[in-house]
C-alpha cells in the first residue's frame, strides 16, 4: 500500500464505493471477438434445443457481433451505456423467438458466461469484504457496464460476495456515466452518507479516481493493467490487493477519532 503525497483532508470513511472491473473481478486484457463466438455459441445452442428459430450459427453469430458493435459505437459518441442483454434479446424477439422470463435471463447469463469464466479474483475476497462489513461499512458498487446486473450479480452470488453490497448501480440505467460527476452524487445519496465520509476503489484514473475526488469522495487506485504507468494524483491511496483496504480504512478512522497519533 502506498500513499502518493500528502493526503486531503481525512474524514471518518462510513462506506465504500467499488468499480468492479479490473477492481473486484479481475478480466485482464481479452480477445473480446473469441469471447464474443464462445456466448454467441452458447446462446444459439440454447435457443436451438427450444426449438426456437435461430437459423445458420455464422449467421446468428455475425448478426449479433455487428448490430452490437454499431451499437457500442453510438453509445461512445453520446457518452452513455445501454443494456447489451436487453439489445440481443431484442434482436432475437425481432427474429421470433418467444422465451418466459427466466429463461431471457439463462440466455443472457450464455452470452456473458465466457467472460465470466476468465474471471480471476482475489483468494481471500471473500474474508476482504466480511472485514469491511465487521468495521459497520456500507458497501456498494458504482459501475461503467452494458453488461446487465442480472448477469453480473449471478457472478457475484456464484463467488459468494453478492450480499456484501447493499447498493448496486450500473451506468446502462442512466443517461451517463462515469465520469460524468452527476452518477457519483447519486451514488452517494443511494447508500447514504456525505460524499467525504465515502472512499471510492477503482482501477481507472479518469473515470473513477478524478471524478471521486471531484465530488468530495476519498479515492484508491486499485493496481490494474489499466494503469500501469500512469501517475495517480497526489493525495490518494494506491493499493495492490483489496486486502489492503481493511486495515487502511480502520487506521484511517482511528486518525479521525482519536489523531493522527493513533495506532493499530
Amino acid at each position: 500500500m502506498t500513499q502518493d503525497a500528502e493526503r486531503h483532508t481525512q474524514h471518518e470513511i462510513k462506506a465504500v464505493l467499488f468499480d468492479l472491473g479490473e477492481t473486484v473481478l479481475n478480466f485482464g486484457k481479452i480477445n473480446a471477438t473469441r469471447l464474443f463466438r464462445q456466448g454467441a455459441r452458447l446462446s444459439y445452442d440454447f435457443l436451438k434445443s427450444r426449438g426456437q428459430p435461430v437459423g445458420n450459427f455464422e449467421v446468428y453469430c455475425w448478426r449479433n457481433l455487428i448490430a452490437l458493435r454499431i451499437r457500442h459505437v453510438f453509445s461512445n459518441l453520446v457518452k452513455n451505456d445501454f443494456n447489451s442483454s436487453l439489445f440481443l434479446r431484442g434482436i432475437g424477439i425481432k427474429r421470433g423467438v418467444r422465451l418466459d422470463g427466466d429463461q431471457w435471463k439463462d440466455f443472457a447469463w450464455l452470452w456473458y458466461e465466457p467472460l465470466a469464466k476468465i474471471t480471476t479474483i482475489e483468494p481471500s475476497i471473500k474474508e476482504t469484504f466480511a472485514r469491511l462489513k465487521a468495521l459497520g461499512l456500507k458497501l456498494g458498487i458504482l459501475s461503467n457496464t452494458f453488461v446487465s446486473g442480472h448477469s453480473l450479480e449471478r457472478q457475484l452470488e456464484q463467488i459468494g460476495i453478492l450480499d456484501y453490497f447493499t447498493m448496486r448501480m450500473y451506468s446502462y440505467e442512466f443517461d451517463f456515466r462515469k465520469p460524468d460527476l452527476r452518477i457519483f452524487r447519486i451514488a452517494a445519496e443511494r447508500i447514504g452518507e456525505a460524499a467525504e465520509n465515502i472512499l471510492y476503489v477503482g482501477d481507472r484514473i479518469d473515470k473513477d479516481i478524478q471524478p471521486a475526488l471531484k465530488v468530495g469522495m476519498q479515492s484508491v487506485l486499485k493496481a490494474a493493467y489499466t494503469n500501469e504507468g500512469k501517475a495517480p494524483p497526489n493525495g490518494i491511496w494506491k493499493i495492490e490487493h483489496l486486502s489492503e483496504l481493511p486495515p487502511l480504512i480502520e487506521k484511517n478512522n482511528a486518525e479521525v477519532l482519536y489523531g493522527s497519533t493513533a495506532r493499530l
